[in-house]
């Protein structure tokens, strides 16, 4: 994001009396919105122009939320995406934080909450950008935090913020077990049932991730959390 320079935000709703409402609401409170009303539109867009952050509908013609959250990833692994959602199953949450998702809102939704979970993403972006290189060794991996990269030999890792994040909260705490409740706070900001089932899927990415050096380790603690240890 380049200083002083208004956020660009990619917004992709099919409801589109909801969609000029929230562009306008989100134009007013200083963020450049860029609108489209459907899947398709909002990947054609994304590849032409450069964004801050994604806030993608689910349920849409043309292309659901969650295939173009996955086109979208495959172009840029680290951008915030925030899923809006009118369903209430878990499943669909869960199928969110899968296919790359940071974060969801339930509609109906306010447009404070909104601006709140997008200020959220934005400042852990500003602070990557402007922080030192921030690196670790785990095991024979190098994580370097700064870039959002996770390299063991000549191979390369991206993660995302969230990814990221999650594993630099590990990195900084390594060999001491970790309660759940204490992971989400700190990375996810709450601790709620379905920010637990989406550790579980950050976890199970991470330990693919790290699956290269045997020695490492991401252990379940039953009915308490995990633990980062690197076995010599």
């Amino acid at each position: 994001m380049m200083k002083d320079a208004k956020p660009k935000i990619l917004y992709v709703e099919d409801d589109v009396n909801l969609g000029f409402v929230t562009t306008d609401n989100l134009d007013s409170k200083g963020y450049s919105t860029v609108y489209c009303k459907d899947g398709k539109e909002g990947l054609a867009t994304f590849k032409k122009e450069k964004f801050d952050l994604c806030i993608l509908d689910v349920m849409m013609p043309e292309m659901d939320g969650f295939t173009l959250a996955k086109e979208i990833r495959k172009i840029n692994n680290d951008i915030p995406i925030i899923f809006l959602t009118a369903k209430t199953m878990k499943e669909d949450k869960i199928t969110g934080f899968q296919t790359g998702a940071d974060d969801y809102i339930t509609k109906p939704f306010s447009i404070e909450e909104l601006i709140l979970r997008i200020e959220v993403f934005l400042k852990r972006s500003r602070k990557a950008e402007s922080s030192e290189p921030v690196i670790f060794n785990i095991g024979n991996y190098e994580f370097n935090f700064s870039n959002l990269t996770l390299a063991i030999g000549k191979q390369k890792q991206e993660l995302t913020m969230k990814e990221a994040e999650l594993l630099k909260y590990f990195c900084l705490n390594k060999d001491k077990i970790l309660k759940r409740e204490d992971i989400l706070r700190s990375v996810w900001g709450d601790d709620d049932y379905f920010m637990g089932r989406s550790l579980d899927v950050f976890i199970s990415r991470l330990r693919k991730f790290l699956q290269k050096d045997s020695h490492i380790q991401i252990e379940n603690i039953h009915s308490v959390g995990f633990r980062l240890s690197v076995r010599q």
